[in-house]
């Protein structure tokens, strides 16, 4: 809990023309101050999940629940064994996560294992895709993601729920909540354990892995949060928030043929994060308001590499002990004007200071600390009732005010040469409601990406030359979305997208003999198109689907392949209700093959049916039960690193509201 006390500066959430999804499930206990909306119109469900919505598809991490949407693309770093998201190609560098409109992130390489974050404690989960509001800051390449926590609504709120599932796992949690009028407080714990997953009973044994109970896959991750909140007045609404978690894991080892791939026996004792913020927003007369947030995000972990599948030696050249600890503090002001009729118009400033550092043991710590800051203007003018234009400009900088070099033959600390970089960011997007059942947008958008720590000044395990000059990646996103309601039973959304990329960091081969070094080499090319429908057919009986299609090309060098996201995913369901107090859910989902690696190994195609049944025993209290992958199918996300065969889990829930 050291350095909590840091607060320097300002940080707001970003609204663009309200047309989001607003639904009475969706809009439940949202905590709207956290809010940075999804573009679209109401109809428009193709890019939110409600906490009910999570819930019944029992989805207890982030990324699990994220892959329910169209244009999103479960994936899995297997050597790290951390669960992130791709949103339409785009990885979470170039996406990244939000928590009720705080940056969520290792400060290295711009990655968060979204495996470790419960969704229990989450009202809905927001994504924009490419077009995402200009003052939201820097490195927003592809859009964003962002989690919404709960605010109660009544004097009292308790929810809870406790469960078991295979592998020998079991979660709780207890989320509570009151709302007092002028205050409020809101109170999470949870806990998510397992020792293993059960692997499919067609997985053929390997070295270090004989099948049945997958190796080293453990997980433990505990989770509090506690939120207090004062609204003086009708307008203005101050919050301090708080949480902290703690995580264990184990990295399953690999399992494929491929020869340049070197298993790993990794174990991460401590995944801790925590994370403090205060929110303001604040009415300047009766046509302005002032936002403010201002945050401190501490992440701490241990990553300890072993000579062998006994996880009890560190005797061979590639074991080790590393420690990360990393913070980032910073913050943003955004001020809202309506004193121009029909315009509002939005000013906002922010900041934040990434520092990182890292050893291993033996070693002296070194410190890299990246500025950035970021300076933006947005505009939503309604030309009419029901069409809005909304245009937007940022300048983006980042500077490295410190990066130490270690030489491990001379056990020396010296520096890397400073280096500074600059993008600029605009947008341009039209909203049309065409009538009340029809909506249309268009988007276009410029958006960049500066280089991580990681990419500028890694030598990756000695194969790496650093590149500390490298430049900002940059995308040109178009969208066009139609979002249609029929018959008051059927909504259709419907997009097509294209994303053309430049200054691309990629692998450049022997810069020097046997050395490659990352740098702006890259044109790309990302375009496809989304489809959903969610359609009532009678009372109790709800069906859904959506599917994507994705292609990605590499337009400098078509002989590296990008990694992680198939050409084709469609998902759907069938959601029956019946007798006021049973539901069966029944869900599939379907992705083609994806490659693993840039020079061409692959992990197949696959198809997983997921089923569960839930029934409420008494009011407020519900059982519910059901068998994950029930056809206990043998696939992966990556090559080499298989994911759970069939599974079970039960839980008993309680919900005064």
């Amino acid at each position: 809990m050291k350095r909590l006390l840091l607060p320097i500066a300002f940080f707001t959430s970003f609204t663009v023309f309200a047309q989001a999804p607003d639904s009475l499930a969706q809009r439940d206990r949202v905590f709207t101050l956290g809010e940075v909306l999804v573009l679209g119109s109401p109809l428009d469900t193709a890019n939110a999940l409600s906490f009910k919505k999570i819930e019944k598809f029992n989805r207890t991490d982030v990324s699990n629940a994220l892959n329910i949407l169209s244009g999103v693309t479960l994936a899995n770093v297997g050597p790290r064994n951390e669960s992130v998201v791709y949103v339409r190609g785009f990885d979470l560098r170039q996406v990244p996560v939000f928590i009720d409109g705080v940056p969520v992130y290792v400060p290295y390489d711009g990655y968060v294992d979204m495996g470790r974050f419960t969704s229990v404690d989450l009202s809905q989960v927001n994504v924009s895709k490419g077009f995402s509001s200009i003052l939201y800051g820097a490195n927003t390449m592809g859009g964003a993601i962002n989690l919404v926590s709960r605010k109660p609504q009544q004097k009292f709120e308790l929810g809870a729920r406790a469960g078991v599932f295979s592998g020998e796992g079991f979660r709780w949690n207890v989320n509570a909540g009151s709302n007092l009028g002028k205050y409020y407080f809101q109170l999470g714990l949870s806990q998510l354990k397992q020792n293993y997953f059960p692997m499919s009973k067609d997985f053929t044994a390997m070295p270090n892995e004989d099948g049945g109970e997958r190796e080293n896959s453990y997980r433990d991750d505990i989770k509090f949060s506690v939120k207090a909140g004062f609204t003086p007045n009708a307008t203005d609404e101050y919050v301090v928030s708080f949480s902290t978690q703690h995580g264990e894991k184990g990295t399953p080892p690999y399992t494929g043929t491929d020869p340049k791939i070197q298993t790993r026996f990794w174990q991460w004792p401590k995944w801790d994060k925590q994370s403090l913020y205060f929110v303001t927003n604040t009415a300047l007369g009766t046509k302005n308001k002032l936002k403010t947030r201002w945050y401190y995000d501490t992440f701490v972990n241990e990553l300890f590499s072993y000579d062998d599948a006994t996880y009890s030696k560190m005797t061979k050249g590639y074991a080790f002990q590393s420690y990360y600890d990393d913070y980032t503090v910073g913050g943003s002001a955004e001020l809202e004007s309506h004193v121009i009729s029909k315009n509002t118009l939005k000013l906002g400033a922010q900041y934040k200071r990434d520092i990182h550092r890292e050893n291993n043991l033996g070693e002296p710590q070194r410190t890299f600390i990246d500025n950035t800051l970021s300076i933006g203007l947005e505009n939503t003018y309604q030309i009419m009732p029901t069409v809005a234009v909304v245009p937007g400009i940022s300048y983006n900088a980042r500077n490295s005010s410190k990066a130490q070099d270690y030489n491990a033959g001379t056990k020396e600390v010296s520096d890397f040469p400073s280096n500074n970089n600059n993008a600029v960011n605009a947008q341009l997007g039209i909203f049309w409601d065409v009538n009340p059942s029809h909506t249309l947008k268009g988007t276009i958008s410029r958006k960049t990406r500066f280089a991580t720590i990681k990419d500028r000044y890694s030598y990756r395990m000695g194969q790496a030359i650093p590149n500390p000059d490298l430049s900002a990646e940059v995308a040109v996103n178009y969208d066009l979305t139609y979002t249609g309601k029929f018959f008051n039973k059927l909504v259709v959304t419907a997009s097509a997208f294209r994303s053309d990329i430049s200054n691309i960091i990629q692998q450049v081969d022997n810069v020097q003999p046997g050395r490659f070094q990352l740098q702006n080499a890259g044109d790309a090319l990302f375009y496809g198109y989304e489809a959903n429908a969610d359609y009532h057919l009678m009372k109790g009986l709800n069906l859904g689907v959506n599917y994507t299609y994705m292609r990605r090309k590499n337009e400098t060098n078509p002989s590296l392949y990008f990694t992680n996201v198939p050409d084709h995913k469609i998902f759907g369901f069938v959601d029956y209700s019946f007798l006021s107090r049973v539901n069966i859910l029944a869900s599939a989902e379907r992705n083609s093959k994806r490659y693993s690696t840039s020079y061409g190994t692959s992990a197949g195609g696959y198809t997983v049916v997921n089923t569960k049944a839930s029934v409420k025993i008494i009011k407020n209290l519900q059982l519910e039960g059901g068998v994950n992958n029930i056809f206990d199918t043998n696939y992966a996300l990556v090559e080499g690193f298989p994911e759970a065969g069939r599974n079970y889990f039960v839980s008993l829930s309680f919900r005064n509201f």
